[in-house]
C-alpha cells in the first residue's frame, strides 16, 4: 500500500467516526433492530459537533504521543519517531488525558446517539485508566516490558506487513533504529531496580537480544532495497543500536536483575482498580471469584460424565455416580492420557498448527456458522522479543491497515528443553489442543473477531478494542465449534475443549489468587496442575505469566461469561426468528467494544 493511498484511508476512517459517512459494510438486519428501534434518542448536534471534536483531538493527539502505536494502527504518517518515554513525554500525556477528560464529563452523553454514547463510554474508561496507570500504579517505574515492549515493536511495526514498499518502510526503519537507544536510555532513567520485581528484570534481561534478531530477519535481508548512501545510514544505526543493547544487557545483567526487590503483586486496592479499567465490566472480583469456583466444579461434574463413557472398560476405577473427590480426579486424568497420548512430534508442531487453521476454517465455511473474512492469515513464529509471555498469540493488523495478513504467532519450543520438559510441553498442546489453539487464536476465534471490528467506522472502538469482547469471543468459539459437530463430535476432543475451559476459569481464580491474596508457587501450581489439570511446563509458564501481568487473565473467563449472557439474552428476544449466522454476524458487527456495550446496542437495553 502506498502511502497517499494510506493517508486516504485515514481520512475516510476518520470522517466515518465523526459521523460524517456511512460503513463501507453496513451491518446486517436482524430481529434485534425492532428491539432497538424503542431506544432511540433525540440527538443535540451541538452536543453531537462537541463530541466529535473531542474525538478528532483525541485520536490525533494519541498518534503524535505515542508514534509506535500509531503505526501498530495503521497510521503511517509518523513511522519515522518514537515515543517520548522521558518524565517530561509522560507529564504531557497525563495532562493531556485530564484535559480531555474533564472537558468529555461536561457533555451530556443522553443527547448523544446510543452508538456515541457508548464511544463516548469507552473514550472516558480509556482517559482514566491512562491517568491510573501514570499516576497510581506507576508501571513506568517498575515495568521494564513496558521499554522493550516498545523498542521491539518500533522495528517490528514496520517491517511485519507490506503497507507500503520495502524502500519507504526501510527508509523510517532507518530513523527509528537510531532512535531505539534513547528508548533504552530512558529505561534506565525511569526503572527504580528497588521497585522492579525480580521475574519482570529476568524475564526482559532475557528478551534483550531479540532487538537484534529483528535486525537479522527483517533489515538485513532488505538492505538491497536502499541505495548506497543509504545502506551506509542503515549501517551507522545498526551498529549504534547493537552498542546499545549491548550497553543496555550489562545494566540489566548487572545493575537491575541482581537489585530488582520489588513485589509483582498488586494488593487489594490497585488491583481492584486496575480491574474495573482493563475489563471495563459490571462484575467485581468478589462477583468473579464466585463464579469461577461455580463454574470450575460444574465442568469438572461434565469431565468425569465423559470419563464414564471412554474408560466404560476400565474396571480398575470407579465410574460410578457418585466419586469421592479423589475418584474423580483419577477417573478424569485416566480420560486425559487417552488425549495425551495423540500428540505431535516436536518439529511438527506449526505444520500441524497450519493444519488445524485450514480444518477449522473448511468447517466454519461449510457449516455457515459465520460469514468470512476475505482479509488473510499467517502462521509464524513468534519473534524472540515476545516470547515468554504465552505460547500463542493472534496479531490482526491495525484497523487502518486494510487487507494485510493477520499473525497467528505460535512460540517455538526452547532448544534448552530437556526430553522431559518437551514432552510435557506435547501432552499439554497435543492434536486436540493444538485444535482448539487455531479455533480461539485464528477461526473463528481472534483473526475472524479482529477481521470484523475493523469494518466498524468507530475509531474509538478500533484503537481501543476491547481485549474483555476479544477473548470472551474466542473462547466462546471453542464451545460452539464443538456443539456443531467439530471432529465429528469426538467426546476426547470435548474433554479437551473442557479442559481448555477450565484453563479459563482457572486463570481469572489464579490472577485474584496472585495479586490479592498472596498465593505461593505452590498454591498457584496446584490449581493448574490438579483442579486445571494442566500440565507442569504449561502451569509453570503461566506462573510466570501471572507475575508479569495483572487483571489480563480474567478477561477469557469474565468475557465468555457475559458472552454466554448475551446470547442468551438474543435467543430469547428474538424466540424463533434467533438464527446462529445472523446473531454472530450482528454482534461482531459493533467493532469490539465491551460485550455489555454489544448487548445493550443489540436488544436496545439502556447505555450505562
Amino acid at each position: 500500500m502506498n502511502m497517499s493511498l494510506s493517508k486516504l484511508l485515514l481520512a475516510t476512517t476518520i470522517a466515518a467516526a465523526l459521523g460524517t459517512a456511512v460503513p463501507a459494510t453496513a451491518p446486517a438486519k436482524s430481529p434485534a433492530a425492532k428491539s432497538a428501534t424503542a431506544a432511540k434518542v433525540t440527538v443535540d448536534s451541538k452536543v453531537k459537533s462537541q463530541f466529535d471534536a473531542l474525538t478528532k483531538e483525541w485520536y490525533e493527539q494519541s498518534m503524535l504521543l505515542s508514534p509506535i502505536n500509531a503505526t501498530q494502527q495503521g497510521d503511517h504518517r509518523y513511522d519515522d519517531r518514537i515515543d517520548d518515554l522521558s518524565a517530561a513525554g509522560r507529564n504531557k500525556g497525563l495532562a493531556f488525558s485530564r484535559n480531555l477528560l474533564a472537558r468529555l464529563d461536561k457533555l451530556p452523553l443522553n443527547k448523544l446517539s446510543r452508538e456515541d454514547q457508548v464511544d463516548a463510554l469507552i473514550l472516558k474508561n480509556d482517559l482514566r485508566s491512562n491517568i491510573f496507570s501514570s499516576e497510581t500504579l506507576q508501571s513506568w517505574a517498575w515495568d521494564p516490558q513496558i521499554y522493550s515492549g516498545i523498542a521491539g515493536s518500533a522495528i517490528y511495526g514496520l517491517m511485519a506487513r507490506d503497507y507500503a514498499p520495502i524502500e519507504q518502510r526501510m527508509q523510517s526503519a532507518i530513523t527509528r533504529i537510531g532512535l531505539i537507544p534513547q528508548i533504552l536510555q530512558q529505561a534506565r532513567e525511569n526503572l527504580d531496580p528497588a521497585r522492579v520485581p525480580k521475574t519482570h528484570a529476568e524475564t526482559v534481561a532475557r528478551q534483550n537480544q531479540g532487538l537484534l534478531d529483528l535486525i537479522d530477519n527483517y533489515i538485513t535481508p532488505n538492505m538491497e532495497s536502499l541505495n548506497a548512501a543509504d545502506q551506509a545510514r542503515m549501517n551507522d544505526a545498526v551498529a549504534k543500536l547493537k552498542v546499545a543493547v549491548d550497553e543496555h544487557q550489562k545494566w540489566l545483567d548487572g545493575t537491575l536483575v541482581p537489585n530488582a526487590k520489588g513485589d509483582f503483586r498488586l494488593g487489594a486496592k490497585l488491583y481492584d482498580q486496575k480491574l474495573k479499567y482493563s475489563l471495563n465490566s459490571e462484575l467485581s472480583r468478589q462477583e468473579i471469584g464466585r463464579r469461577a469456583e461455580a463454574e470450575m466444579t460444574r465442568v469438572r461434574k461434565d469431565m468425569y460424565s465423559i470419563a464414564q463413557k471412554v474408560l466404560k472398560d476400565r474396571k480398575d476405577l470407579y465410574l460410578g455416580s457418585k466419586p469421592s473427590e479423589a475418584q474423580q480426579q483419577k477417573a478424569i486424568e485416566a480420560a486425559l492420557e487417552l488425549a495425551y497420548a495423540d500428540k505431535p512430534a516436536r518439529e511438527d508442531l506449526v505444520p500441524f498448527a497450519r493444519q488445524t487453521l485450514q480444518e477449522a476454517t473448511d468447517f466454519v465455511r461449510t457449516h455457515n456458522l459465520v460469514t468470512m473474512p476475505e482479509a488473510p492469515v499467517e502462521i509464524i513464529l513468534m519473534p524472540k522479543f515476545q516470547q515468554g509471555f504465552s505460547v500463542a498469540y493472534a496479531d490482526s493488523p491495525g484497523p487502518l491497515d486494510k487487507g494485510q495478513k493477520t499473525f497467528y504467532a505460535v512460540s517455538p519450543i526452547p532448544e534448552e528443553w530437556t526430553d522431559t520438559q518437551v514432552d510435557s510441553f506435547l501432552r499439554e498442546y497435543n492434536k486436540r489442543m493444538i485444535h482448539l489453539l487455531s479455533i480461539h487464536e485464528a477461526m473463528p476465534g481472534h483473526y475472524l473477531e479482529g477481521a470484523f471490528s475493523a469494518r466498524n467506522p468507530s475509531l474509538i472502538r478500533a484503537v481501543n478494542r476491547s481485549g474483555l469482547f476479544a477473548e470472551g469471543w474466542a473462547v466462546y468459539t471453542e464451545d460452539m465449534m464443538r456443539k456443531a459437530g467439530y471432529l465429528n463430535n469426538d467426546p476426547l476432543f470435548h474433554l479437551m475443549q473442557l479442559k481448555f475451559y477450565l484453563r479459563t476459569i482457572s486463570n481469572s481464580i489464579l490472577d485474584q489468587g496472585v495479586h490479592v491474596n498472596n498465593w505461593t508457587r505452590e498454591q498457584a501450581m496446584d490449581l493448574m496442575t490438579r483442579r486445571a489439570f494442566q500440565q507442569e511446563r504449561e502451569a509453570a509458564g503461566k506462573w510466570v505469566r501471572a507475575q508479569l501481568s495483572s487483571t489480563q487473565l480474567p478477561t477469557y473467563f469474565v468475557g465468555v461469561q457475559e458472552q454466554y449472557d448475551m446470547r442468551r439474552a438474543a435467543e430469547k428476544a428474538w424466540g424463533k426468528n434467533f438464527k446462529l449466522k445472523e446473531y454472530h454476524d450482528k454482534v461482531l458487527s459493533y467493532g469490539a467494544p465491551a460485550p455489555r456495550f454489544v448487548r445493550e446496542l443489540m436488544l436496545g437495553e439502556p447505555i450505562r
